[in-house]
């Protein structure tokens, strides 16, 4: 029997009261973003020596996201695996709304808002990844959409090509997002091993993701969900955090090794509250518990387990677009090695950052759209089987 797609009703109360709830998280987000705008980023926890703050964290957040929603999609999309087909729309829709989130924070950081639409695409530098990037991130929202209007349509030859090229793209595009820090000569960025590091790290990171929105989905909408294929990407999601634990273990072992970053290094690991979150967000519960849970033989075959090592997955790589973000701005970089700064206008040494109210309530709202528009997507388009398999 044909799989059939169906929209959601989207009448009950608990629809519009999560809506209106969304709605308000969006405008505070709004009205922060406003006053920042309006009178300046110093409401924010950024400072000259710290320009990126949450906002940036939580874009590269979401660009990983992105990248690895579509790896449930492309099961079905590349490999041709029909057990995957009744999560490839949705998957596809959240890969889209997820760079559209992850734009929607790099807006909110810019203290010139006005000015992001137009300067990025007006001057062009190929050696500027930051010029590089907005045209990838632009061309990967249009490749999403295109293949989630072939996969509704049911055209099956340009699903298969889309399929591939969104892939392809999706890791293009966190390659380049990598580059913006690992081609940075700065001791916690400089990195050939940031983008690769930065696609493996997406990949377990919008798997976990996909498989707590498919579990909730499903259930919160009364479609029976077969739980065989749902357990088997928690198997792969499993390799995906080995391989994302390797890329990180090697390039931290490289900074600890190499005299010229030793020092920076010994910081990172060692050097405060930011520590905590490598040892225990990122590899602590983002790494070793979940890979221990999917790999047991009991919980791996659980789904509730399944879900808690998604979560713990998702929260790990959080820490880790923090971790790559703040602690490299915050170590001072060596501008004139053999020489000492004996008098600087800009403040010396290890530079502090803490997110502030603004920026909370930004992401909050950015998160909140996210949602909304999610939420009516379900209800406006079919992107959900009446059923997936029977379990």
């Amino acid at each position: 029997m044909e799989l059939k797609f169906e929209r959601i009703a989207g009448k009950s109360k608990p629809f519009y009261l999560l809506t209106c709830g969304l709605a308000g998280l969006v405008a505070a987000g709004v009205y922060s973003t406003w006053l920042m705008h309006d009178q300046g980023l110093y409401l924010s926890g950024m400072s000259s020596r710290i320009p990126w703050g949450l906002p940036i964290v939580m874009a590269i957040f979401y660009i990983g996201l992105s990248a690895g929603s579509l790896v449930i999609s492309s099961l079905y999309g590349v490999f041709g695996k029909l057990e995957y087909k009744p999560f490839a729309r949705v998957a596809t829709y959240m890969a889209l709304l997820l760079m559209i989130g992850a734009l929607l924070s790099i807006l909110t950081d810019q203290g010139r808002i006005d000015r992001v639409v137009v300067e990025p695409f007006s001057h062009f530098n190929f050696l500027s990844m930051l010029s590089i990037n907005p045209f990838l991130y632009a061309s990967y929202i249009l490749i999403c959409a295109a293949y989630l209007v072939v996969m509704m349509v049911g055209n099956d030859k340009w699903t298969k090509i889309l399929a591939l090229v969104a892939v392809l793209w999706a890791i293009l595009v966190h390659s380049g997002t990598g580059a913006i820090f690992g081609f940075v000569p700065r001791a916690l960025y400089n990195s050939p091993l940031l983008p690769p590091s930065f696609v493996a790290a997406a990949l377990s990171s919008g798997t976990a993701l996909m498989i707590l929105v498919l579990l909730a989905l499903f259930r919160l909408t009364g479609r029976p969900l077969d739980q065989a294929p749902v357990l088997w990407i928690g198997r792969l999601l499993a390799v995906l955090v080995l391989i994302a634990g390797y890329f990180v273990l090697i390039e931290n072992a490289h900074r600890l090794y190499a005299h010229e970053s030793r020092a920076a290094e010994r910081f990172f690991l060692f050097g405060g509250a930011h520590s905590l979150l490598f040892w225990g967000g990122l590899l602590l519960v983002g790494s070793v518990l979940p890979v221990l849970i999917l790999f047991h033989r009991k919980a791996g075959a659980s789904i509730r387990w399944v879900a808690v090592a998604a979560v713990m997955v998702v929260a790990g790589v959080l820490c880790e677009r923090y971790l790559i973000v703040i602690p490299g701005l915050a170590y001072p970089p060596d501008l004139f090695p053999g020489w000492t700064i004996t008098q600087s206008p800009i403040e010396e040494g290890i530079a502090t950052y803490a997110v502030s109210l603004h920026e909370l309530l930004q992401a909050l709202g950015v998160v909140a759209l996210m949602g909304l528009l999610f939420l009516w997507g379900l209800r406006t388009l079919r992107l959900l089987p009446g059923e997936a398999g029977r379990g």
